[in-house]
């Protein structure tokens, strides 16, 4: 006969664990106003104007981060250096090409000829009907049947140019 089961305590790591997770999945309840308070809670300043994606991603970051620890020494430097690589070190390089999209999950709409259209930013691109797109021109010129730039048809073209 084996002996009886003894009931024990969840261990602190597991009871942090899922802490962690409690609050990252309560993120998807919470209203943009509430997301935004959060965001003053964990990160002290002021959120970002961006879509809630983004907020609940880096909220869901953060969360992880004061739980666990963030990066170690060494990876920052590591990934600075690889960034120095690719931009000569030079900011305002950086700050450009990470401006010349919108962020990924912006919705644009545009209305053409009574029918509203609507694009996904995503990660790779851009997403219309299903379909992946690298280019709003082509997106436009499907809508449309006639070249266009897709920055100037989606009503971008002047908060491109200002990066």
């Amino acid at each position: 006969m084996s002996a009886p089961a003894t009931k024990t305590r969840p261990s602190s790591d597991h009871q942090q664990h899922q802490s962690v997770l409690r609050q990252i999945a309560e993120l998807k309840t919470l209203g943009i106003v509430e997301l935004k308070a959060k965001w003053r809670t964990l990160f002290g300043t002021e959120p970002p104007p961006y879509n809630r994606k983004f907020l609940e991603s880096r909220l869901t970051y953060r969360i992880q981060e004061l739980a666990y620890g963030g990066l170690k020494p060494e990876t920052i430097r590591r990934l600075e250096q690889l960034g120095e690589e690719l931009d000569g070190g030079r900011a305002e390089v950086r700050k450009r090409s990470a401006n010349l999209l919108p962020i990924a999950g912006t919705r644009l709409l545009r209305e053409w000829q009574g029918v509203e259209h609507t694009v996904t930013v995503t990660d790779k691109g851009f997403d219309y009907l299903g379909v992946p797109y690298t280019s709003l021109s082509a997106i436009a010129r499907r809508i449309t049947g006639t070249r266009w730039n897709g920055w100037t048809f989606f009503g971008l073209k002047n908060q491109r140019s200002k990066v």
